[in-house]
């Protein structure tokens, strides 16, 4: 009952995209399973910290990564203050949990002359299956935008006029992001193989500026084997998604002298910590041409 409200919460109020719901609704489901089986008077709205540090517990022997208790922690974190809010609960039982530390990643990108070789050798067929990665990767590419942003988008979101495309991110929240001169190129290139295609195929004309061979919404399982597939032929990184081209846009933008406050714009980001990652490849970067020019390096 509680869930099932809070869940409401989440999607009605607060406006979370499926993906964060479902994580959020999983996290807290599983935890009250391991209440039920386990005890027998203590339900999702009345346990203690004594009994969230078990289940955590639980769950690193079980092998479950330090980053993914850390966002179980998140989920009871945010559902215990809504149950606060409501005078549902009276103290807050997660402010005696401790987040387990977590080892720090650099965001994982593809160099910039392996992205110079997949645009400029011919790399894309000239059909509509290649006209669709290319126009897929420089949007990707030249925007960073995400992935979900991306397969959403509709042929009204662009404006040709001003060079720019409307996306909607996280929360429903809408962004104005500027575009490269040359992507109105492939775009119209790209748009007159669809209607080529549909008018082949007897498909109808979708909103959507990604389609499917069918003619349906693309989806995110077709886009990341585009992504996984291309990358695949111009670098040997083992992580080959859609997200690593969002960490690349970022990461040259920066490598070419780009303010952090403006990547930060352009990719949708809430806070510029979230940002400042990618300053980390940049100063790697720095080392690796100090070591080599300096004298005593």
């Amino acid at each position: 009952m509680h869930i099932e409200s809070f869940i409401k919460y989440l999607q009605l109020e607060k406006r979370y995209s499926n993906n964060t719901v479902i994580s959020y609704q999983n996290d807290l489901t599983q935890f009250d399973t391991f209440l039920k089986t386990n005890y027998t008077d203590i339900h999702i709205a009345n346990f203690n910290h004594k009994q969230v540090r078990l289940w955590l517990s639980d769950l690193i022997n079980e092998g479950v990564t330090p980053r993914s208790v850390n966002r179980k922690i998140t989920s009871l974190k945010s559902f215990c203050k809504y149950l606060l809010q409501r005078d549902i609960i009276n103290q807050n039982p997660m402010e005696k949990v401790t987040s387990p530390k977590t080892p720090k990643q650099l965001p994982v990108f593809v160099g910039q002359e392996n992205m110079e070789n997949l645009f400029e050798n011919n790399i894309f067929t000239n059909d509509f299956n290649g006209i669709r990665a290319r126009f897929l990767f420089e949007l990707f590419y030249s925007t960073g935008m995400r992935l979900s942003e991306l397969i959403n988008i509709k042929t009204v979101d662009f404006d040709w006029l001003n060079m720019t495309v409307k996306v909607t991110g996280k929360r429903n929240k809408q962004r104005i992001i500027p575009l490269i001169p040359s992507i109105k190129n492939t775009f119209q290139q790209y748009n007159e193989y669809k209607k080529k295609h549909n008018k082949e195929h007897s498909l109808k004309e979708s909103e959507y500026v990604f389609v499917t061979d069918k003619g349906n919404k693309l989806y995110s399982k077709f886009a990341y084997r585009i992504v996984h597939s291309y990358l695949g032929i111009v670098s040997t990184i083992n992580k080959r998604s859609p997200h690593v081209l969002r960490h690349t846009f970022a990461t040259h933008m920066l490598n070419e002298g780009a303010e952090l406050n403006a990547i930060k714009e352009i990719l949708g980001h809430a806070n510029l910590s979230a940002t400042q990652v990618y300053t980390h490849n940049t100063i790697e970067k720095l080392k690796k041409v100090y070591k080599q020019a300096h004298p005593k390096a």
